[in-house]
């Protein structure tokens, strides 16, 4: 199948490419920088802002999975919202489409985190719902994954820093973010596997929204 994939260049976006491509099927990636992955026949990547004027792909998309994204500078409805809006409904609605992911954010069910983020988080959840009611005709599927804390670039400033790292692990149930390749796994279930969910959201967060201290 043909997948089209965005925001490739690093993180979840290049973690889902790989695996993808792993599977054997040809992936095209949009992104703002280069790729990382090199001399593999099967991967075309162009370099575009979801913003701007998008380019034209030649050829039946199956796959949309709308992972380009900011998590802060002013620009996050901008990017995350309009971008994503944009590209879904040049390349997405089309009766070649099998199945289309969004990336939302635990955010988007709790508003933590920067204000425009959460918010832009918060319209793609309702807008993947929108897209399901439209592509349902083409026997497809919508739906988007919220993940907590993964351990990508962005999160690097806290990576990288003992001290607030073990903070985040102590608000989850099991201690752990996820790994870039654990969201890839889910995206390829939800795009590739999954054939009857649709409309939904999956919280990937280990635990983070549902911890509490029951005091009796």
């Amino acid at each position: 199948m043909r997948i089209l994939i965005t925001g490739t260049s690093r993180g979840i976006g290049l973690a889902c490419a790989r695996k993808y491509l792993a599977a054997g099927h040809e992936v095209t990636g949009l992104d703002l920088e280069e790729s990382a992955i090199r001399d593999c026949p099967s991967y075309t990547h162009i370099i575009a802002d979801i913003t701007g004027d998008l380019p034209e792909i030649p050829g039946e998309i199956h796959v949309l999975v709308n992972n380009a994204g900011v998590q802060e500078g002013g620009r996050e409805i901008e990017v995350n919202l309009a971008g994503t809006i944009a590209v879904t409904e040049k390349y997405g609605i089309r009766p070649s489409i099998r199945s289309i992911l969004f990336m939302a954010s635990s955010s988007a069910s709790n508003g933590a985190e920067f204000p425009r983020y959460a918010a832009s988080k918060g319209g793609i959840v309702a807008y993947m719902k929108n897209v399901a009611l439209r592509v349902s005709p083409f026997g497809a599927t919508s739906n988007s994954i919220s993940a907590g804390g993964v351990y990508t670039p962005l999160n690097r400033h806290i990576i990288d820093n003992p001290v607030l790292m073990d903070q985040c692990l102590d608000e989850t149930l099991l201690h752990r973010w996820a790994a870039p390749e654990e969201i890839a796994d889910w995206c390829y279930f939800m795009t590739n596997i999954n054939r009857s969910m649709t409309g939904q959201d999956i919280l990937i967060d280990n635990g983070e929204q549902l911890k509490s201290n029951f005091i009796w």
